[in-house]
């Protein structure tokens, strides 16, 4: 599903696998939002969102991150999570393009799950121009936590055997209550249903450090969360919040939703809410 302006595979300056990239940019846009999706997710599961923020004349521009979607590289795999801060950095590269045809534009980052989770350590991380930050159920914490036994296990895994590729376990009908969304992701031959045991440790140590230097974040940020979310823990979310040194950042809890909010039964409600607050802050 492929419905932005704009998509193709790219290559990149920078070592690291092509990745495959969107736009969907407004005649005149007045702002821009730099979109990274979850994990065994990828960007054209998003047209819809960047369609209703293309109509409040938000900009938006997307990647699928290296191992998933169109890009190249071992599904769902990283060496080291920072890798994924690289892809943002192609990311970021989109939004320059894109000015140099527009002018400067207030810029937005935007990420669901663990693509929140990668947009919070960027935040974090590194020097780009954000006028805010938005998380869509961001994965900081699992919603169930892990046996020792089986962390452990991972853990060796990671070191001997890093490509070792377990199931995930997360059906569609935990993603959303939209049926056939649900039914649709069930059989997306894009969507895989495996994580790996580099990727697990990785992005475990990548949740610590993101919940510890929140306090760092000083730009606006809305931070959403769905509160019956199976897969990624509500408390998460709200552990980053607290620890944001923003003076501007509110909390949008979603009521009865599952995990992927911006496919929830009410997601044109999310959304126009994510473009006020934006807009509220160009």
């Amino acid at each position: 599903m492929v419905a932005f302006t704009e998509a193709r595979l790219t290559t990149r300056s920078s070592a690291g696998p092509a990745l495959y990239t969107y736009h969907a940019i407004p005649e005149k846009p007045v702002g821009l939002v730099a979109l990274l999706h979850g994990y065994a997710d990828y960007g054209g599961r998003y047209a819809h969102v960047a369609e209703a923020w293309n109509a409040r004349g938000l900009g938006v521009v997307a990647i699928d991150l290296r191992g998933h979607g169109h890009s190249e590289g071992a599904r769902g795999h990283v060496k080291k999570w920072e890798e994924y801060l690289d892809d943002v950095g192609e990311l970021v590269k989109l939004l320059d393009a894109v000015e140099a045809k527009t002018g400067p534009l207030p810029r937005f980052l935007f990420g669901h799950s663990n693509g929140g989770l990668i947009a919070g350590r960027t935040v974090e991380v590194t020097p780009h121009r954000w006028n805010g930050l938005i998380t869509s159920s961001a994965f900081f914490r699992l919603a169930l936590p892990v046996p020792a036994p089986k962390l452990f296990a991972g853990r060796i895994a990671s070191k001997i055997l890093p490509k070792l590729a377990l199931p995930s376990g997360i059906p569609g009908g935990s993603l959303t209550h939209d049926t056939a969304i649900a039914a649709r992701y069930e059989s997306d031959p894009l969507v895989f249903k495996t994580a790996t045991a580099r990727w697990f440790v990785e992005t475990e140590a990548a949740q610590r450090k993101a919940i510890d230097e929140a306090r760092t974040v000083k730009i606006p940020a809305l931070i959403a969360h769905g509160e019956a979310d199976p897969v990624a823990s509500p408390s998460g979310s709200r552990d980053f919040f607290a620890g944001l040194s923003s003076a501007d950042k509110t909390f949008l809890n979603k009521p009865g939703e599952l995990h992927e909010i911006m496919n929830e039964l009410g997601w044109k409600t999310t959304a126009t809410e994510m473009a006020d607050w934006m807009l509220e802050r160009l």
